[in-house]
């Protein structure tokens, strides 16, 4: 099993990239997340998941091992395969992926494009008490009134913003001032929007 790769930057896109490590160039791919995380450095480290099929041997690169274990407990609910389990990534960052599991954020989790409701109902309750403990010794963050953001969010769908647009920017409001009110929270969101 491969864990690790750390080598020269080779080629980069949004999802993928290729490592030379010792004259061997590995394709990995990434998520949006880790993409993002990139900077220009020519030489990386990548935590890695080795997907083994009949038909293909395929590298997931993160940037950091907890996205790693993110990934490896989504793809261990039934109904979410690798490609689902990146888009997640690529949609949420692990923290919030963590936060929506946590609180049983069902919207959140079935925003992201291929997960409906029962394999989001799944995935709040197989993966828990996994997130909480996998996340062991740091602060939950989880929202004071999840209320507030369904009707800033609501009201934001309302002006015409997409929601998963809007979610990020209220997370982002709710964490930069965790006791504002619902008008407060829109005026936040629609100067960021």
């Amino acid at each position: 099993m491969i864990t690790q790769i750390k080598g020269r930057l080779i080629e980069k896109s949004p999802t993928s990239v290729v490592i030379d490590c010792n004259g061997v160039g590995y394709e990995l791919h990434i998520s949006l997340n880790t993409f993002s995380q990139l900077g220009d450095e020519e030489n990386i480290k990548l935590y890695t998941h080795m997907q083994i099929r009949e038909d293909a041997h395929t590298l997931f690169g993160f940037y950091t091992p907890k996205e790693r274990s993110v990934f490896r407990l989504l793809i261990s609910v039934s109904g979410i395969g690798a490609s689902i389990a990146r888009t997640m990534l690529s949609s949420l960052e692990p923290k919030q992926i963590q936060r929506a599991i946590v609180t049983e954020d069902l919207n959140t989790i079935k925003s992201v494009k291929g997960i409906g409701l029962k394999t989001a109902q799944r995935v709040l309750i197989e993966l828990k008490d996994k997130m909480l403990n996998l996340f062991d010794g740091e602060e939950i963050e989880p929202f004071t009134n999840n209320t507030i953001k369904e009707e800033a969010l609501s009201a934001l769908e309302v002006l015409g913003y997409s929601r998963k647009q809007s979610d990020k920017v209220v997370d982002n409001a709710i964490q930069s001032a965790p006791n504002s009110s619902v008008e407060e929270l829109i005026k936040a969101a629609l100067n960021k929007l």
